[in-house]
């Protein structure tokens, strides 16, 4: 730690890391110097898990989007793939992620409010309906309810004839999350990681190319957790997953090529640059050193970015904008393989076609007039950054260890400390946006009178919408066989209850037309239902 002249004060980014005037060779020898730099493509990958990057391929550009019904969210996917976007990132309402029908009572107000609802494998038919799968992959932004939406997905593509050895796509299937941020669970923590591991292990067998878990740090960050945190708890989930499958027999390299990220990426530019950059290098250690991986692949930390709602506004939303762009430009930058850009008005709504395409022309601006595809790591070689990426890495090992040494990740999200922690952070980050401690463009400086009583247009909710989806709902129960049905979620009660691998029978549950909510109600029967611990630490709350 360098002394400072008089006068200057004392900088440290949001990891707690002291950053310094000025950085020379000398900074980035102190930290550990170049030895875990390599080059693109080469273990272990700190400056990009290909060896050319965007200069082959730029990333892709997948925009979340979901409202409504099936046949809402499909003319938006069209519009959007319309515009230029290479893949899609599907959001689903409430109910669908929580388990219940359109129809059910816990369900209602919720019905396609804040993404697509989906009751049975006929709304993933509508969805995709016009969509060539093998050119547009997907990712399905969905948790609790992960394996069922999995399964939907699969026997969707099959009855269209495209083959699933070799379909690409995603869910974010990472339960353990949830717990932490989101709180779309419905099972308690060990039943919901034993569905997660059936998913990684029937994807390694029926769907290879298929990514059945995408570790989604992005909303531990949102829940208040640091950048370095974000990723060390990231890489902590991602190894409880791993030890889930390794357990069943299923080697590493088997499954770990196709283990992806979501992370967030607001924040100071090269904060977040280093997070990316030590986190690749870290995650390729650890899957070599600790697994003992042998394919390059299953070190690679591939992931998606772009997305940063928290740092959002609802004051002078326009601003927003702004912060988009330089987001997709931290995103390139770090070396994302995806990027799916936070829209201007999502601080307070479901963007519109507007907004959305105005985030896809800024990613698209990247590639096309910006230079960000045409060399790697440009960033690379900076004292400032080779430093900071370096402490960064230093910082996320040592919170792993932390982590480990309280007794691993699964245990501290079971008892609530996990949680505890980042709400207690969350508050302390609340109050310096209230205090002007922590500086805010439009919140808490230059702001205007006049902006904050200028209205914002909302989406609105569609009730007869919601009263479609559940009118298909019903005649979807009229029409199919409820002999075959019956039989199906029997057999998903029965391999729940043997320790069966789910997957097969929710698969055979989901082509004969049983819905999100019987399917959910016959594993809740074995498995229960999550009860939330309510955990008040007077340590956090001195701290807060």
């Amino acid at each position: 730690m360098k002394n400072l002249p008089p006068g200057v004060r004392a900088v440290r980014n949001e990891s707690g890391i002291e950053i310094q005037p000025l950085y020379t060779a000398d900074d980035v020898e102190a930290s550990g110097g170049l030895a875990m730099l390599g080059r693109p493509g080469e273990y272990p990958f700190t400056r990009g898990i290909h060896p050319l990057m965007y200069r082959k391929q730029p990333f892709t550009m997948r925009q979340y989007t979901g409202f409504g019904n099936a046949a809402d969210t499909n003319r938006r996917f069209k519009f959007l793939i319309a515009n230029g976007q290479t893949g899609l990132n599907v959001a689903f309402d409430l109910s669908t992620q929580c388990g219940f029908d359109s129809d059910d009572p816990m369900a209602e107000g919720e019905v396609g409010r804040v993404g697509m609802a989906v009751d049975t494998l006929r709304d993933f038919e509508i969805a995709f309906d016009g969509i060539d799968l093998d050119k547009i992959t997907v990712s399905l932004t969905i948790n609790g309810s992960a394996a069922i939406l999995i399964a939907m997905y699969l026997a969707m593509a099959e009855k269209r004839g495209f083959n699933v050895k070799t379909l690409r796509g995603t869910a974010q299937n990472d339960i353990l999350k949830e717990f932490v941020g989101r709180g779309t669970w419905i099972y308690p923590v060990e039943p919901s990681i034993r569905l997660v591991g059936d998913t990684i292990e029937y994807c390694a067998e029926h769907a290879p190319k298929y990514s059945p878990v995408s570790v989604c740090g992005y909303h531990i960050r949102e829940s208040g957790a640091t950048p370095t945190q974000e990723m060390a708890w990231g890489f902590c989930i991602a190894r409880a997953y791993a030890d889930e499958v390794i357990k069943r027999g299923v080697p590493v390299d088997e499954f770990a090529g196709r283990l992806s990220y979501n992370f967030n990426i607001f924040g100071n530019i090269f904060e977040q640059v280093a997070k990316f950059r030590a986190g690749r290098s870290l995650w390729a250690k650890i899957m070599k050193e600790e697994y003992h991986a042998q394919q390059p692949g299953s070190m690679w930390l591939r992931m998606i970015a772009g997305g940063g709602g928290g740092g959002l506004t609802l004051e002078q939303p326009e601003n927003n904008i702004v912060r988009g762009a330089y987001y997709a430009l931290l995103a390139a930058l770090s070396g994302a393989q995806t990027m799916a850009l936070c829209c201007y008005d999502e601080a307070y709504t479901i963007p519109s076609e507007y907004a959305q395409r105005i985030s896809l022309r800024t990613m698209q601006l990247l590639v096309e007039e910006m230079g960000l595809a045409e060399t790697v790591d440009p960033l690379g070689g900076s004292y400032y950054v080779e430093t900071l990426t370096n402490q960064m890495r230093a910082e996320m090992e040592r919170i792993i260890a932390e982590t480990d040494a309280a007794g691993g990740i699964v245990r501290l999200i079971a008892d609530g400390t996990i949680q505890s922690r980042v709400s207690a952070q969350a508050y302390r980050m609340a109050r310096s946006i209230e205090s002007g401690a922590f500086p805010k463009v439009g919140v808490n400086r230059y702001r205007s009178d006049e902006e904050a009583t200028r209205p914002v247009e909302l989406h609105p909710y569609d009730g007869e919408a919601a009263q479609a989806q559940i009118a298909a709902l019903a005649r979807t129960r009229r029409e199919r066989d409820g002999t075959a049905v019956e039989r199906t979620l029997a057999r998903v009660e029965a391999d729940a209850k043997s320790g069966a691998n789910l997957m097969p029978a929710i698969v055979e549950a989901v082509k004969a037309y049983a819905t999100v909510g019987e399917i959910t109600q016959r594993l809740v029967g074995v498995f229960g239902r999550y009860r939330e611990p309510v955990r008040f630490d007077h340590r956090e709350e001195q701290a807060a």
